[in-house]
């Protein structure tokens, strides 16, 4: 598809719209218009404003690179980090250093996550990762996804349930949190320091104390605006206490403003001592247990005894010459890899960065894999998912072909199957070769509102996702694990890692990374300018899995950062794309990329603009 042929579909108003005048080409000496703008823009930013919004104003001049690249990526020969919280990243490389695996600075730098970033990663919280075992050459994958209650049936969901949905808050909720043994489950095969060398500098931030950044600061007074309106009521869509929360975070830290975690701390004592069992099995199961039956919970000692995290074989599609990698199970990771398999049947180079053909391709791209992620996807030990054919290279070229240029496919639905069938990322690198992609989260905001007496940290509330429709994959079951939307990224080129990678952000996961791909391989970003490029994020399917806003469109709603073209908005306004507001929904990214030069291993490391994250290498 060639830009002609696109602009030529658009209304002439809207091609009028799409020419830019160059300053470069006005005549020097000339005189300068300038139109105010209709609201006046603020001349500062008060003291204590969340925001300070100037769309007039970019950011400084870089002398290399991408001109949009918020800095340089980083580079190191011995091992690098990335991960969404400085002091984070800063314990990862210290693991590193004392001679920890990829997998000890990934579960060091998690656990501080914790504490660091509660409205994104947590103990109470599921985690996924897949890595590259430089010993047997080829990409794992693990899945620590929890399962429901055992005694939480269906008919009691449904008597919860609020607009034919799981509530986003409360017991009803909670699933059974499978960070804690995944961590465990990954150091028992890769783990080189002992476990308990791994809670160490969490529990001293916990105990110490930090100043708190501008985003997580900024999430967690949301969260806990939004614990304190729900309250503790007896309504569905209800919390059933909220006062542990309050006593942990308060109404959440200023800017910069300092808070600690006692409770958290003495958690992680009793797991750096007891391990796994003592989550699952001892002193804190029954301290969970005796929550909840307080509460009017489901969760049990023996739902936490019987949960394990389970070893898995990622699926994998070559994009380009380049073999990118999803793990199953329970998640959304199929669908960048069915993203991509359309994708791949358009000339998004020449199209051109940013262009709204270019976007126009991928935005329909996702549209038509929600539609099949939204039918088919759930906890492959209940339901069969036709994978393979989903994944297949005839199947998008099928889809693709559904694809106009300058027309909005309508109405949109998922493929007819063969008969036969908020979150946290971070990356570690180490000397050997190791490298580990995670993802750990609480899934919406900070998580269920609810915290266990005495623990410090707040129970996931991922069995939202569940459907309570009869006949669909993904209907709730006692013991059965929800459909995830966290997944980590992973890339190989020829057969060597390529990008340990991911982009947080509930169903923006695999609209991100595959706009990262895309980044990196049509547009020939580096690794730093891929992440800080602005992205798109598309919202609304027929087949929605409950974290769709009520009341969308057919056609759903498309946010676009501030950063897309004026004359790209334009085009795809004047197609008919539903703008939405710049909410922040872009997602978080991190990644690490390893290069050889002149015989040695490099890593370069990246992070970004939209959170407070670092990307360290040494």
């Amino acid at each position: 598809m060639r830009r002609r042929s696109f602009i030529a579909a658009i209304p002439a108003a809207a091609a009028a719209m799409s020419t830019e005048a160059s300053p470069a080409s006005a005549q020097e000496g000339a005189a300068i218009s300038i139109t105010k703008p209709a609201k006046p823009l603020p001349p500062f930013q008060p003291v204590g404003a969340d925001k300070f919004i100037r769309p007039d104003v970019r950011a400084g001049d870089r002398p290399a690179g991408a001109s949009f690249a918020s800095r340089s990526a980083v580079y190191g020969l011995n091992g690098a980090a990335a991960t969404m919280h400085p002091l984070a990243t800063q314990a990862a490389i210290g693991i590193l250093k004392k001679g920890g695996s990829a997998v000890d600075a990934a579960i060091a730098a998690n656990a501080c996550l914790g504490f660091l970033e509660p409205t994104s990663a947590g103990i109470g919280g599921d985690c996924f990762a897949m890595l590259w075992d430089p010993k047997i050459k080829q990409v794992v994958g693990i899945a620590g996804s929890g399962r429901s209650p055992k005694a939480l049936t269906l008919e009691i969901a449904r008597s919860r349930a609020v607009n034919g949905h799981l509530p986003a808050h409360g017991a009803i909720s909670v699933s059974v949190p499978g960070a804690l043994d995944c961590w465990w489950t990954l150091h028992q095969r890769y783990g080189k320091l002992k476990w308990a060398e791994l809670f160490e500098p969490a529990i001293d931030l916990a105990e110490a104390g930090v100043g708190v950044p501008q985003i997580i600061a900024y999430y967690i007074r949301l969260s806990m605006a939004q614990f304190a309106k729900v309250g503790a009521s007896g309504t569905p869509g209800g919390i059933e206490e909220v006062a542990n929360a309050l006593h942990t975070w308060g109404a959440g830290p200023a800017d910069g403003g300092y808070f600690r975690n006692p409770d958290l701390a003495r958690t992680y004592r009793m797991i750096a001592e007891g391990g796994r069992d003592a989550y699952y099995e001892g002193p804190i199961a029954h301290t969970i247990e005796a929550y909840f039956k307080r509460i009017g919970g489901w969760m049990t000692v023996e739902d936490l005894k019987s949960h394990h995290a389970e070893w898995t074989k990622p699926l994998a599609t070559d994009y380009r010459g380049v073999t990118v990698h999803g793990l199953g199970e329970n998640t959304q990771g199929l669908t960048t890899l069915q993203m991509l398999n359309i994708l791949e049947n358009f000339d998004l180079r020449g199209m051109g960065f940013q262009s709204p053909e270019s976007l126009h391709v991928q935005i329909e791209a996702k549209r038509l894999a929600y539609e099949d992620r939204g039918r088919f996807f759930a906890d492959p030990h209940f339901s069969k998912v036709p994978t393979d054919w989903l994944n297949s290279k005839e199947y998008a070229a099928q889809r693709a072909k559904l694809i106009a240029p300058g027309k909005i496919l309508t109405p949109v639905h998922p493929g007819q199957a063969p008969s036969h069938g908020d979150t946290t990322y971070f990356c570690v690198a180490d000397s050997d070769g190791m490298m580990i992609s995670m993802i750990q989260s609480n899934f919406r905001g900070m998580g269920s509102g609810l915290v266990a007496d005495g623990l410090g940290f707040m129970f996931q509330d991922r069995g939202q996702l569940f459907s309570l429709k009869d006949g669909h994959p993904n209907i709730y079951a006692p013991g059965k694990r929800p459909f995830q939307t966290i997944i980590p990224g992973f890339a190989t080129k020829d057969g060597a890692p390529w990008l340990a990678f991911g982009v947080m952000g509930g169903d923006m996961q695999p609209q991100g990374q595959t706009q990262i791909i895309v980044n990196r391989t049509d547009y020939g970003l580096d690794v730093q300018a891929a992440g800080d490029s602005p992205r798109w994020h598309h919202e609304g399917s027929t087949e929605s899995m409950g974290e769709d806003p009520p009341g969308l469109a057919p056609t759903g709603l498309l946010h676009l950062e501030t950063g897309v073209p004026a004359a790209t908005r334009a085009a795809l306004e004047a197609i008919g794309w539903i703008m939405g507001p710049t909410d922040g929904g872009f997602g978080r990214y991190n990644c690490i990329e390893p290069h050889m030069s002149e015989g040695h291993r490099i890593y370069g490391a990246a992070s970004e603009m939209r959170a407070d994250g670092l990307a360290l290498a040494y």
